[in-house]
């Protein structure tokens, strides 16, 4: 909120959605987060966490946030009446905020750019929501509703562009995320790490959990002493039960600092003192269209990435445009450890950095640069 100019209107509107129940009947404080990318902490999900999932996926279509449509739909054709503008923004998720677009662009006829930081029906999780065939049906034509009436669609990433374009999208332009410069320390000179520190930072899933890393970090362990007694594997965010049990399992424990959480102002320090930064993706169908958030704020860290998941996808893509790591596919277990063999003797030589010239193409200011020609050629 703070980066919003004074100066611009913000029109609130009072709305329901029934996130304080589902916490009530979960036991989470009010304060708690709910976790939109199904991690089981402690095994196997609760039963109320399976009719919750159940639930939320057949009654609440698109999403949570349904219950805004209808009131937004009303409350801003009627504000539009006396404030004019020259388009209408909608991004998602929540998708519902693109049925508010809809609706409103049906009753006004404003030029419409339609955002979509996620895929709906092809979202890595979507096989996950236990739909009905009912569900699966209504979630699907509302896609193609907003898809089909939207004057532009915008996502951000090359494979889900073209996805986006066979589900009933004109043409799809590809607007990346960023990293905010303003969030980003000036460091003149990254530190060497005591430790060969592997970071990885966010949630990992049983989907992201990255087998084959353990076994190439275990086998250059048992190999080299030296990479052995420098080693240390960071972990910060939630991690899934099954994450841990692969470490344990493959003996690594020793070398594991798991911190849960860490606010967001003290990311980019931990990022920076890295030694190399860890991206896995989801071991999902749609893997080659994954873009996830964090891998800008690792560009922005100037500490080289290990893609973990394809070496074709949009991902690796961003990463190779910006010369800043590496990505190998599942089941390259020794391309990885050739990969990290190579990393641990450029830090014993002098440390670990890449040429960050081309990453200021993934800043905000440079991404809004972009959505704003978008917008011009819309009006």
């Amino acid at each position: 909120a703070k980066d919003v100019p004074p100066e611009v209107e913000n029109v609130t509107y009072p709305i329901w959605e029934p996130y304080t129940f589902y916490k009530k009947w979960m036991g989470m404080k009010k304060e708690d987060r709910v976790q939109h990318g199904f991690i089981a902490e402690k095994g196997r999900k609760a039963w109320k966490q399976q009719l919750s999932t159940w639930i939320r996926g057949n009654f609440f279509v698109p999403d949570a946030r349904k219950f805004w449509i209808k009131p937004s739909i009303k409350f801003l054709h009627t504000y539009l009446k006396d404030n004019p503008v020259d388009a209408i923004v909608s991004t998602g998720p929540p998708h519902s905020m693109h049925l508010i677009a809809l609706g409103v662009k049906a009753k006004t006829g404003l030029p419409w750019l339609a955002d979509f930081r996620d895929p709906w029906t092809e979202i890595d999780f979507y096989d996950q929501l236990m739909l009905t065939k009912w569900a699966d049906a209504k979630h699907r034509r509302q896609e193609s509703a907003v898809l089909k009436s939207a004057d532009k669609v915008v996502t951000i990433g090359w494979h889900g562009g073209q996805r986006l374009e066979l589900l009933g999208a004109k043409e799809a332009a590809i607007i990346t995320n960023g990293f905010d410069e303003d969030d980003v320390p000036q460091a003149t000179e990254l530190i060497k790490n005591e430790y060969f520190e592997l970071m990885h930072i966010g949630s990992l899933n049983k989907d992201r959990n990255p087998h084959d890393l353990w076994g190439a970090v275990r086998e250059l362990v048992e190999e080299n002493t030296a990479f052995s007694e420098k080693l240390r594997i960071t972990l910060i965010g939630k991690l899934d039960n099954q994450v841990l049990q692969s470490v344990e399992e493959h003996g690594l424990m020793d070398h594991l600092n798991k911190i849960p959480y860490l606010p967001h102002a003290e990311i980019f320090p931990k990022l920076q003192s890295a030694s190399v930064l860890i991206l896995a993706l989801n071991d999902v169908p749609s893997i080659e269209g994954i873009v996830t958030g964090k891998i800008f704020e690792y560009l922005a860290a100037r500490r080289p990435i290990v893609c973990i998941g394809s070496a074709t996808g949009d991902a690796a893509k961003i990463i190779a445009g910006a010369e800043a790591g590496q990505a190998v596919n599942f089941g390259e277990k020794e391309k990885l450890k050739k990969i990290i063999r190579g990393y641990f003797a450029n830090y014993q030589k002098d440390g670990l950095t890449f040429d960050s010239g081309k990453i200021h193409q993934y800043s905000r200011k440079s991404l809004t640069e972009q959505l704003v020609r978008q917008l011009d050629d819309l009006i």
